[in-house]
């Protein structure tokens, strides 16, 4: 599959190209990263002027209705230059979730904020025992007049230490793993009750395993309608993949052209590795692999689009395939770059972990393979 964007589509690509290109090396990411906070607040406020907060959200909440495609061409061009600024979990989550499950008084105050970078957002969902389901919730929501009061853990929860809001899940009805009974809330991140122990993953990133403690929210906090928070994890988890998947093929392609000119320039017993042909098969499987990964997520991509309602099937399918092929692609990577693949110093080992990373975010490849299995 081969996606002929339209005219804005590709003004949005080659700006996004563009931007990344003149202020997001590699060198720029490292110092980013290796900061106290570790991400660039000049960055996202520069994301925010060029319209790549809006890009997706819909023309009736205020943004530029690009829609999963914009997430796709925005995410890709991401990937390949390892942007570690909160997009995904602002925008692409929290954003995606407002926009599809909140009130209009919801939509009208919070997604403002998100579209002109003023407010970074976390979803809070994973637990330590979830294993990944989206109805395996220990935490609880019980109301008492006009509030309710949230206790429990959520563990790695990715972006929340710079977050200002959090959307937990919390049960508020029925046993720890029914479908029924989870709600979604909107919680202050400086809550009282509510702790963060921060953490940095072993992409660069930051996250935090979160305790509440009897902490008191609104009525009003509560997004989406009672009990049905499962299946508004289950659209966000559809859209999140096609996300996710963008990104690694970005990932992937930066990898592949890499290594290709390192073996072209690297000499071994006088010549260049890229003419020993074990090697040039093993370049072809990567080319191969990150073809079939592109064509798969944009598929994926157009069929979130589509609104498909077999589309968590796909979602499934694609997760794992690509999360397969991006690995493949990492790890010959590094054995063809030698010890260089592995120092500190150069971007290859910085993309592999990064892969690894998107792999365990919303199911692991061996997840998504035995879903996409019983789902036939």
């Amino acid at each position: 599959m081969d996606i002929q964007f339209t005219e804005e589509q590709e003004l949005l690509r080659s700006s996004v190209q563009r931007l990344l290109r003149d202020q997001y090396d590699f060198e720029t990411r490292r110092k980013i990263v290796a900061t106290e906070e570790g991400w660039s607040r000049k960055h996202w406020n520069a994301f925010a002027e060029m319209g790549l907060l809006a890009a997706p959200l819909s023309e009736a909440s205020g943004g530029l209705g690009g829609g999963p495609l914009s997430t796709m061409i925005v995410m890709h061009e991401f990937g390949r230059h390892l942007v570690v600024e909160p997009f995904f979990e602002t925008v692409v989550l929290a954003g995606g979730l407002i926009e599809s499950v909140g009130t209009d008084a919801q939509r009208e105050e919070l997604l403002p904020a998100i579209m002109g970078g003023e407010a970074i957002w976390a979803l809070a969902w994973t637990e330590s025992k979830s294993r990944y389901d989206l109805n395996n919730v220990a935490t609880t929501a019980k109301r008492t007049g006009d509030t309710y009061v949230l206790n429990g853990a959520k563990a790695a929860v990715i972006g929340a230490p710079w977050a200002d809001k959090l959307i937990v899940s919390a049960r508020t009805l029925g046993g720890p793993r029914d479908n029924a009974g989870v709600s979604l809330f909107i919680v202050d991140r400086k809550s009282a009750g509510l702790h963060l122990q921060s953490f940095k993953t072993i992409d660069g990133r930051r996250a935090a395993e979160i305790t509440l403690k009897d902490v008191t929210v609104p009525a009003g906090s509560l997004l989406g309608a009672e009990g049905k928070g499962v299946a508004a994890l289950e659209a966000c988890r559809d859209r999140a993949i096609a996300a996710l998947c963008a990104e690694a093929t970005g990932a992937m392609d930066v990898l592949n052209s890499a290594t290709l000119e390192y073996t072209k320039t690297r000499k071994q017993f006088g010549v260049a590795l890229g003419t020993f042909q074990v090697l040039q098969h093993r370049m072809v499987d990567m080319f191969i692999a990150l073809q079939e990964a592109t064509s798969l997520s944009q598929h994926l991509n157009l069929t979130v689009a589509e609104g498909d309602q077999h589309v968590s099937k796909l979602a499934s399918g694609a997760k794992s395939k690509i999360g397969e092929a991006a690995r493949f692609v990492g790890e010959q990577a590094i054995q063809l770059h030698g010890g260089m693949g592995m120092s500190d110093e150069l971007n290859i080992g910085h993309y592999f972990k990064r892969i690894l990373s998107i792999n365990i975010q919303f199911g692991d490849p061996t997840y998504h393979l035995l879903r996409y299995a019983r789902a036939a």
